[in-house]
């Protein structure tokens, strides 16, 4: 026993309402009915209603009594407490009984701070499940392990019917001295083999360091060996070394020029393209605007033609005279009659016929040539027209008729 052990154990007393006060001088020697009452007192405390004698007058009435509270607390509180201790009623019962105080104790005061908790919780109306969150996967952690574990011991208390069988028959059955020294001695055998096989894997083991701390000591002054080439390789300038940077200086200087030339070409290919697509602008823009003129020429070139046609049908048209009497018209001397080859003086057309009246077969003979001539100038017309748009002949340079010119009269003072 200890003074802390004591104090604690007063405080504790205190603390759950004992009714009388706990000295600690109360347990310098065996005082067995302070014991007793105080061990009733807290049996009653863990269950109001359990039946335990009070009877501590003679020496089987406290045995009996503290039997009972011993196999209570074992069964109820799962509290293992030490008869012997309690019996003595001094200071070891106190550390027995601090174990039933300690338990109560922690029970209130867990209780007094889930009503702080509460209380805490109805000020504040909100509950902070994620500060639970740990303790509930406890919980479950627990409960499975209780689960799991209440299992097997309900099947292994299903066969302790037939172990208990099994065990009362070994323990029945008489044991040979032949059978037990023959039994030890191959235990004592497979012991030795054992040990020799774990001496020989210690000296197996020894062997092995040696070749490995060797084999260390090789790869080390191999390092070395290395770095000090390494060393001296680092510290001696190649012979090739000055003519390996020129060369790369040049390289360098190469590798600009090259970019720049590339550069330069580039940009000289984009104003290339660029060029070329102005002038097929140009071209395409000359194009569109040749045809609209060529199109303007035909359209003007049309329009000529026809004025000129209408014009030269207009003139043709001679007017008849009126009157009622045809046989003074037949009686008239006939006027020469006007072809469409007489307005048509730009082609080297003449006028054919005499200025005397009557019809005479060379008259008739000058109209149908007219006619001819009046068809021949509307094909020449058409070609025109047709090909205005080519290399156009001037007036002058004009084919005639059918590309012979007209067999000029001969004057003569006859006609008139």
């Amino acid at each position: 026993m200890s003074f802390r052990d004591l104090r604690n154990f007063t405080e504790m007393m205190r603390a759950l309402g004992y009714p009388r006060l706990i000295s600690m001088e109360n347990f310098r020697s065996p005082n067995f009915t302070l014991v007793a009452e105080i061990l009733i007192w807290l049996v009653k405390r863990y269950e109001p209603h359990i039946d335990i004698p009070t009877d501590v007058d003679t020496e089987s009435d406290r045995i009996f009594f503290i039997k009972a509270v011993a196999q209570f607390m074992a069964t109820k509180a799962h509290i293992k407490l030490n008869t012997k201790h309690l019996y003595q009623a001094d200071g070891y019962a106190v550390k027995e009984m601090l174990k039933i105080t300690s338990v109560l104790y922690n029970a209130m005061k867990t209780k007094q701070m889930a009503t702080e908790d509460v209380v805490e919780e109805d000020k504040k109306f909100k509950f902070d499940l994620s500060s639970r969150i740990s303790d509930l996967k406890a919980a479950r952690q627990l409960a499975s392990e209780i689960t799991s574990k209440g299992a097997s011991l309900y099947d292994l208390l299903g066969k302790e019917a037939e172990l208990r069988e099994m065990r009362t028959a070994a323990i029945a059955r008489p044991l040979e001295i032949n059978e037990t020294e023959k039994a030890l001695r191959a235990a004592i055998k497979d012991t030795l083999e054992s040990v020799e096989k774990t001496k020989e894997m210690l000296s197996n083991v020894v062997s092995d360091e040696t070749s490995l701390d060797a084999k260390i000591e090789k790869k080390k002054q191999d390092l070395e060996r290395h770095q000090k080439r390494l060393q001296t390789l680092q510290s001696v300038r190649p012979a090739f070394m000055d003519e390996y940077e020129k060369i790369e200086e040049e390289l360098q200087k190469q590798y600009e020029i090259f970019v720049e030339k590339f550069r330069n070409l580039s940009f000289l290919e984009s104003q290339l393209d660029e060029y070329h697509r102005l002038e097929q602008e140009r071209f395409e823009e000359a194009e569109n605007t040749l045809k609209i003129m060529q199109h303007k020429l035909k359209e003007e070139e049309r329009d000529l033609m026809k004025s000129s046609l209408k014009d030269s049908d207009s003139d043709l048209d001679v007017p008849e005279d009126e009157g009622s009497d045809s046989d003074l018209e037949e009686s008239r001397p006939s006027k020469p009659r006007l072809t469409r080859n007489s307005l048509m003086a730009g082609r080297g057309a003449r006028f054919i016929g005499n200025m005397q009246g009557g019809d005479s077969d060379e008259t008739d003979d000058s109209e149908i040539d007219a006619d001819e001539d009046d068809e021949e100038g509307e094909e020449e017309s058409r070609d025109l027209e047709d090909n205005s748009l080519e290399v156009p002949l001037s007036k002058s340079n004009r084919p005639t008729r059918g590309g012979v010119k007209p067999p000029l009269l001969e004057e003569s003072d006859d006609d008139f």
